[in-house]
């Protein structure tokens, strides 16, 4: 296994020193311009990357269960850069494109306006099992979002932004699975 991590190390470096992206096949690494879809990803994931920090924010005083005051916490410690990161990254690539606008309410995993407020009204198991019903929707709808963006976008940056986010995510739900 150390082998073909060395060797798949081996390839990236020289493929990078080549000008060449292995995310691209071999296209020109400088030909990583974001497109619409990278642009719109960075949007919508700082909405949804909110939402997620706005369904933990109650857990330390709400929740019960101390695995789930945990989560909450590592969720609100992980996604609160990556709110700063997207907000940062369009303006490192020109700005903001025009176009692409999304009703948030319509992206996957988001919570209804009288969810939040169910979860804001509940203590104790109840909160916990809304938390994690609720959470675990809301991560199948980050992993939606980004296995799109690697199908449609461009960018680099974006693409490992997905990649890291499918892990993440993918992580917590088993995890949050076994809580529920």
């Amino acid at each position: 296994m150390a082998a073909f991590a060395s060797a798949a190390s081996l390839l990236e470096t020289c493929s990078r020193a080549a000008g060449l992206s292995p995310a691209s096949g071999g296209a020109a690494a400088d030909d990583d311009s974001p497109n619409s879809a990278d642009f719109g990803y960075a949007r919508m994931m700082i909405e949804h990357r909110s939402q997620a920090l706005e369904m933990a924010e109650p857990a330390p005083k709400q929740a019960e269960s101390g695995q789930v005051k945990r989560l909450a916490a590592r969720i609100a410690a992980a996604q609160g850069p990556e709110i700063t990161t997207m907000k940062s990254w369009p303006k490192a690539h020109d700005g903001e494109q025009a176009g692409a606008e999304h009703e948030h309410g319509t992206m996957p995993g988001m919570a209804a306006a009288t969810q939040l407020r169910k979860l804001r009204a509940t203590k104790g198991k109840a909160f916990d099992e809304l938390f994690l019903k609720l959470m675990i929707t809301h991560h199948d709808g980050a992993i939606t979002m980004a296995t799109g963006v690697k199908a449609q976008g461009n960018n680099i940056q974006i693409e490992e932004m997905t990649d890291d986010v499918i892990a993440q995510q993918t992580s917590e739900i088993t995890r949050m699975r076994t809580m529920a």
